[in-house]
């Protein structure tokens, strides 16, 4: 079946599933494959729970004389190939957003913003693979007038193939930093695939690029694009610029357009690394003309979650859960965050920075170094990185033995940091604490 075939089949019936355990009544299943299981072999179970149809390549799974069954070459490129299809269909303004750090938080920032005065789809999560951009787009309907697409990489290529599923007219790159060094090989391999999508948007007449104007990196791979500067600081002209006030621990911060009126804004969010996520979502507001009193109320209400810069408090301690993800450049902006917030008695609890490769141990110590100037009443690492970085701090195989450690110690009027990558499971922590 072709593209346009099959895009006819999806307007009647246009809820996507991957998952057979999660058909909706008359949804259209596509039978995926990964490392350890072949969607294909529950293509009938799918069919059994109520989607409409079951899109397969594998013929043998093919049931004789069943209209429900689509045959393709190939499942995964089909999808990729149906939400380009329906992305062209529509014509929706699309934003794509990268980065090494803070693209997930700058995403919802986005979203919030332009929530104010336009219909807006958005990633949900983290869904920002080969498979969740195309099951966002999937998403898209007439009635959006704008779509916020993240999009995240581990290897070269993977931000191209994206953007040309997705086509994006507006691009930002939050910034670049060390992380996934397995996949890119070098900090060079993790900036020249995150330009990826100013390649894209070069290749677009009239597409904008959002930049922080201050990063160096960006700059240097933003030649031949119109773009739309923000920056920390007292810059004219730009289409945000701003200051932090204080973070005690919220980040408070004033901001301003061109050579507009100052706003001040309470946030609440922790950590002052995140004015940029903000000024990148004030710029895009300006642009799209927000007016400023609605970008300053969303930026107000947004509230963190899934374990990004939140405060929580509990009865014995306040915590700061930064415990989704971790590399080198989002720990250190942590910890000196952290180092300069105003509290009395101060833990960290930090779980290994993965995917780094050959300069993990290298970076691991380089993390050990900051928190040897810190002063940290108390410092606990976990993980076998962090083991083999060997420091005269506190040690943990795993999470479990944190736990059983809070709870013979039972730390107590603590503002305690967590922060570690998602496979360390540190987000277990809090119940914890």
């Amino acid at each position: 079946m072709n593209i346009s075939t099959l895009y006819q089949v999806f307007k009647k019936h246009p809820n996507i599933s991957t998952d057979s355990r999660n058909c909706p009544e008359n949804s259209i299943f596509f039978a995926l494959k990964g490392d350890s299981f072949n969607g294909n072999q529950f293509a009938c179970s799918a069919l059994e729970q109520g989607a409409a149809f079951a899109v397969i390549d594998e013929i043998r799974y093919q049931k004789a004389d069943d209209p429900r069954y689509i045959l393709v070459n190939n499942v995964l490129e089909t999808l990729q190939q149906l939400a380009n299809y329906h992305r062209r269909q529509l014509g929706t303004r699309i934003i794509a957003i990268t980065g090494t750090n803070g693209k997930t938080t700058t995403k919802e920032l986005v979203a919030a913003v332009l929530g104010k005065t336009h219909n807006v789809l958005y990633t949900e999560g983290n869904l920002n693979n080969h498979i969740g951009v195309p099951k966002t787009l999937l998403r898209l309907t007439a009635e959006h007038d704008i779509a916020v697409i993240e999009m995240g990489a581990n290897h070269p290529g993977e931000i191209k193939q994206l953007a040309e599923i997705a086509e994006p007219n507006f691009g930002l790159i939050t910034n670049v930093g060390i992380a996934h060094i397995e996949g890119f090989g070098s900090f060079e391999g993790v900036v020249q695939t995150k330009g990826e999508l100013y390649d894209y948007l070069r290749t677009q007449k009239k597409a904008v690029a959002f930049i922080q104007n201050n990063n160096e990196h960006l700059r240097a791979i933003s030649d031949g694009l119109i773009l739309a500067r923000y920056a920390v600081g007292r810059q004219d002209d730009l289409f945000a610029a701003g200051e932090i006030v204080d973070c005690t621990p919220f980040l408070n911060f004033k901001w301003r357009h061109a050579n507009w009126e100052w706003q001040e804004v309470h946030t609440k969010l922790v950590g002052t690394y995140n004015i940029d996520n903000l000024l990148a979502a004030i710029a895009i507001g300006c642009y799209f003309e927000v007016p400023i009193k609605q970008i300053n109320d969303a930026l107000e209400s947004y509230t963190p979650s899934n374990n990004r810069s939140q405060l929580m408090e509990t009865s014995d301690n306040k915590l700061i859960i930064d415990a989704y993800n971790a590399n080198p450049t989002s720990m250190a902006a942590a910890i000196t965050n952290f180092r300069q917030m105003a509290a009395e008695h101060k833990m960290v609890i930090l779980g290994d920075m993965k995917e780094l490769g050959e300069v993990s141990q290298k970076e691991h110590l380089k993390i050990i170094e900051i928190l040897q100037t810190a002063n940290f009443e108390e410092v606990w690492l976990v993980g076998e990185e962090f083991a083999k970085a060997q420091s005269s701090f506190r040690h943990f195989a795993n999470v479990e033995e944190v736990k059983a450690e809070i709870d013979k110690k039972k730390p107590k009027n603590f503002h305690i940091l967590i922060k570690g990558s998602n496979s360390t499971k540190l987000f277990q922590l809090p119940t914890s604490l």
